[in-house]
């Protein structure tokens, strides 16, 4: 690669100059509240683009969509990616906070190519007010324990073995459609700047795409710079997979267990997503009422208050990390507990914790675009894992993947880390490695893995959220850099 052209050199090394703290502070006048107007203009549209077509899948899958926010002037998109099982949904809350507090941002919240597996609509009409909470539950998941007609079908593992082939090659190729379509102004326009990032599993796809190889063409070309959310590229995932024989083993296994993964190991993928968003639309739509899932026979023990509650007091109970399960830290915030008496038990928040129960309601019972993949695929975990060191092991040439440009990688790197990647300094670590491999000239780390669990960063409430009183400033310095 050339060197820089002047003014972006010199654009560079100004944003160093103000970012490279690795401690960044805990609040700032970018959290503050933010004026009724500004608030307004922060609906979303979804939109749905092309995906490239992948080999023994239907066409009708060969496509990838985006609840986009922010106005259509924008000459800046933040691209967000999610992470494991997780939707567009996951960044409702984060996404208007951000384009509300950085004029001439938009964001677009991807949801890969496996949301169109889903089958939404119940959900849909139940938070429209059209079905009770009630109907949807029983559609989705009371006709395991009793007759329900007509109910949701499941997809059998047999007859979509082709998301097998689901990996990380197709989660780059779908992508790169979606940052084609951010840079496009339309109209002769110049291209706009494209800032990409992820939550978890989403920031190491982020950090990769930057070094990817695109017929030649690294896709750090695409972009301003990374964003990283307890999760990122150049440290070893825990599990990883590093040598050839390891990656036939795992994809071997994707033979006999089938192509998606079972986050609760009840031998019904698909489960872990309806449980997460019907509690999400009962505390969303009746949060006070008895709760309609705590009676259910087939709930996990492990998620089961021990007192009788209400709607949002079970889901509380299941997601806040003093009470979830501790294998389950994918899923966890950091809101408050139950209420000391009752004869529901209802959920009381702390101000001093960062997540506001309403806030997960909110986001986990938003559909068309959900923030949980219910049919998530398992080689994608399998490849972001072997790549993720961003080293070409043997795992990663057995996979394919193309991780061919880490030396031409240029722009700033943000990574906020929480209880899960923050966890003993790892994403520091990680992302400070990916700096003495690449050209990055900044790293801008912050670290509030003491205090904040992994989907806190995403939910918490904005006037109060750390990841938003530190990515603000730092967005709105990447987006003085000249576009490319």
């Amino acid at each position: 690669m050339p060197s820089l052209p002047a003014p972006r050199a010199l654009a560079l090394a100004a944003l160093a100059a103000a970012t490279t703290a690795l401690v960044a502070p805990a609040a700032d006048a970018a959290s503050g509240p933010v004026p009724a107007a500004r608030l307004a203009a922060t609906s979303s549209k979804v939109l749905t683009f092309r995906a490239p077509h992948v080999e023994g899948t239907p066409r009708r899958y060969d496509r990838v969509q985006v609840r986009r926010y922010g106005p259509a002037s924008a000459r800046t998109v933040l691209v967000l990616v999610p992470g494991t099982l997780g939707g567009a949904a996951d960044f409702h809350v984060v996404a208007p906070a951000l384009v509300a507090r950085i004029p001439g941002l938009q964001v677009w919240a991807q949801m890969r190519r496996e949301g169109a597996l889903h089958d939404t609509r119940m959900l849909e009409r139940a938070r429209a007010g059209e079905v009770t909470v009630q109907q949807a539950f029983d559609y989705y998941l009371g006709w395991l324990a009793k007759p329900v007609t007509p109910h949701y079908r499941p997809l059998d593992p047999a007859d979509y073995a082709f998301v097998g082939g689901w990996g990380l090659r197709v989660a780059m190729d779908d992508l790169h459609a979606v940052v084609q379509a951010a840079r496009d102004a339309g109209d002769k326009q110049p291209p706009r700047r494209v800032i990409l990032g992820g939550h978890s599993l989403g920031g190491s796809v982020a950090g990769m795409y930057a070094a990817w190889d695109f017929d030649g063409r690294a896709g750090v070309e695409d972009l301003a710079g990374i964003v990283a959310i307890d999760g990122g590229a150049g440290g070893l995932r825990s599990g990883a997979t590093t040598t050839a024989k390891e990656a036939r083993t795992q994809l071997a296994r994707l033979e006999s267990d089938g192509p998606f993964t079972d986050l609760l190991g009840l031998r019904l993928p698909w489960i872990a997503g309806a449980f997460g968003e019907l509690s999400a639309l009962a505390a969303h739509v009746a949060p006070t009422a008895p709760s309609v899932g705590q009676s259910f026979l087939l709930l996990p023990p492990i998620f089961r208050a021990p007192v009788a509650v209400t709607n949002r007091a079970q889901l509380g109970y299941a997601f806040d990390a003093k009470t979830s399960p501790p294998g389950l830290s994918l899923i966890q915030v950091r809101s408050g507990a139950l209420a000391p008496a009752g004869d529901s038990r209802d959920w009381v928040d702390d101000p001093a914790q960062p997540t506001p129960i309403a806030n997960l309601a909110d986001a986990f019972s938003l559909e068309p675009l959900g923030a949980i993949e219910w049919y998530y695929p398992a080689r994608l975990s399998i490849d972001v894992g072997a790549g993720s060191s961003l080293r070409t092991t043997a795992a990663a040439r057995t996979l394919g993947l193309r991780i061919r440009h880490v030396g031409d990688v240029d722009v700033p790197l943000y990574a906020f880390g929480a209880a899960l990647a923050g966890r003993d300094g790892a994403l520091k670590t990680a992302s400070q490695r990916y700096k003495r491999l690449s050209r990055i000239p900044s790293v801008t780390y912050v670290d509030r893995s003491a205090t904040y669990s992994h989907l806190d960063p995403l939910l918490a409430a904005p006037e109060r959220s750390a990841f938003v009183a530190t990515v603000v400033p730092w967005l709105k310095g990447t987006m003085r850099l000249p576009v490319r």
